[in-house]
């Protein structure tokens, strides 16, 4: 199978997932950044969260993401242009979001297992391990590392934030790389959530459409129970993708559980998906956007989730 970012950019770096060599980069950790700064491309929710008090604090995220390829990207974040790899703008994206949050990173080309930390722990993949259709998902051997997120998400031992992907098919079908089979083998698990993309932030008042490069949930009710959307505000960032809506529900989740500090894995990713909007995204359908569009607001409004 084949190992890509999940970024719809012309020139995308394909990776073997069978013959990647063991490489680098498996467990830095960032700094927490000491005046974060809402941006025009956060949903609102994001700040008013900030104000209570909910930065991510306690909560460890991992990006299993390219941080050692030659490969870089153009983008904006608000803090002026830069080239970053795949990894590095999915990583600074999600820190932005979830600024007191622990930041750790997993790169691609490390195939082994996936390590986690004490307490909550949030997984973001922004990547999709792929192969010609037909194959059978639970016959397929996958790395060391695929294999480790799946038990994670199976196990609920983790919030898995998993990019849609960017070929404007439903989960599980073949696009233009094939099938990506880490999407079919996350299906119906505990704590993994698939994340669309919409073209921007939707609201009541100017609801939003999802992106067209972005997949969508499908007719199979269990992939739309465990499907969000968010908006990638592209034309601000120059980022577009599903690999930049993946990080924003990664952000979430460990905002959300710097609430909710006794909740598990499986609580928090439930509590997002449960909590998801319809009036904000136009001509909604679960066919299309799942539970709806990721809703920060909502999910912190209670004072105790089960």
């Amino acid at each position: 199978m084949n190992t890509r970012p999940a970024l719809f950019l012309p020139l995308l770096l394909a990776i073997s997932a069978g013959l990647a060599q063991a490489g680098k980069a498996t467990g830095g950790t960032t700094a927490s950044l000491a005046t974060p700064t809402a941006q025009a491309w956060m949903h609102t929710d994001v700040g008013a969260a900030w104000s209570q008090g909910y930065k991510g604090q306690g909560i460890t995220v991992k990006l299993v993401d390219d941080f050692s390829s030659t490969s870089t990207y153009s983008g904006n974040l608000g803090d002026g242009s830069a080239n970053k790899r795949h990894g590095e703008w999915t990583l600074k994206e999600a820190s932005m979001i979830a600024p007191s949050a622990t930041f750790k990173t997993h790169d691609l080309s490390n195939t082994s297992s996936v390590g986690l930390s004490r307490g909550l722990n949030v997984l973001n993949a922004s990547y999709g391990s792929y192969g010609p259709a037909g194959l059978n998902a639970s016959t397929l051997v996958f790395t060391p590392r695929d294999s480790s997120i799946i038990g994670y998400a199976s196990s609920g031992s983790a919030v898995v934030s998993k990019a849609a992907g960017n070929d404007g098919v439903p989960i599980g079908s073949a696009g233009t790389m094939g099938v990506d089979y880490l999407n079919v083998a996350l299906r119906g698990t505990a704590s993994a959530i698939y994340v669309g993309a919409l073209s921007n932030n939707g609201s009541t008042i100017v609801p939003a459409s999802l992106a067209s490069y972005s997949n969508t949930a499908g007719t199979d009710t269990v992939v739309q129970n465990r499907f969000l959307v968010v908006g990638v505000e592209g034309g601000q960032t120059g980022l577009y993708g599903t690999s930049f809506a993946a990080p924003v529900v990664s952000g979430y989740a460990a905002i959300v559980g710097s609430k909710f500090t006794r909740a598990t894995a499986t609580q928090i990713s439930n509590q997002l998906l449960n909590t998801a909007r319809q009036d904000t995204i136009s001509n909604y359908s679960a066919t299309l956007h799942g539970r709806g569009e990721a809703s920060l607001s909502r999910a912190l409004a209670p004072l105790s989730i089960k």
